[in-house]
């Protein structure tokens, strides 16, 4: 295709691709490479990525020509153009949702080991302080706590009252975070000063 080609031309160079013309298509990528590359280049400000943004450019360009999608064949220059510009805007998309990497800190293993055996240690401290409570009471906060039903549901299941599995609950977490408090906190003269 000539440097300055006609809109005419490229009608004339879409029908060859649809008619399955390998040269036409070379002709296609050859005249529009160059320009599509300056446009990527200056919206992404990275060669490399503009490369890549390119070939992607042109293969949709192609593609689409091939399927019919072009319907007025004489408007082949604003068509790649646009599918250039669309590329880029959902490469920039895309980008921006891509999650930050950031470095960790040396004493990150550190503290995650903490963490867990701290979680750990409530976790003993729970389950301790749970046998301190009667097997009903017991039964109540679990099915409460950790299997999500309502008192209606465990009245039911123990043969009781909404209002005596409420009063229960209630008392049995008092006393499991009474013990776990009394149990967690440091002992006069337990730490030197």
């Amino acid at each position: 295709m000539k440097e300055s080609s006609t809109a005419g031309d490229h009608g004339k160079l879409v029908d060859r691709i649809r008619a399955g013309d390998g040269t036409a298509e070379e002709e296609l990528v050859r005249y529009f490479s160059p320009r599509v590359f300056a446009m990527l280049v200056a919206r992404t400000r990275d060669r490399e990525t503009a490369r890549d943004l390119l070939q992607d450019v042109l293969i949709a360009v192609l593609r689409s020509v091939r399927d019919g999608a072009l319907r007025d064949a004489e408007r082949l220059a604003p068509f790649v153009h646009g599918t250039a510009r669309n590329l880029v805007n959902n490469y920039f998309r895309d980008k921006i949702r891509e999650p930050k990497l950031e470095e960790l800190s040396d004493d990150c293993a550190g503290i995650v080991q903490q963490d867990m055996l701290e979680a750990n240690d409530r976790e003993r401290l729970v389950r301790e302080a749970l046998q301190t409570v009667d097997e009903t009471d017991r039964q109540i906060v679990l099915m409460t706590m950790v299997e999500g039903r309502k008192p209606g549901d465990i009245a039911t299941r123990l043969g009781l009252s909404s209002e005596v599995v409420r009063q229960r609950k209630s008392r049995a977490v008092r006393k499991i975070s009474d013990y776990v408090r009394q149990v967690s906190q440091p002992s006069p003269g337990q730490y030197p000063a």
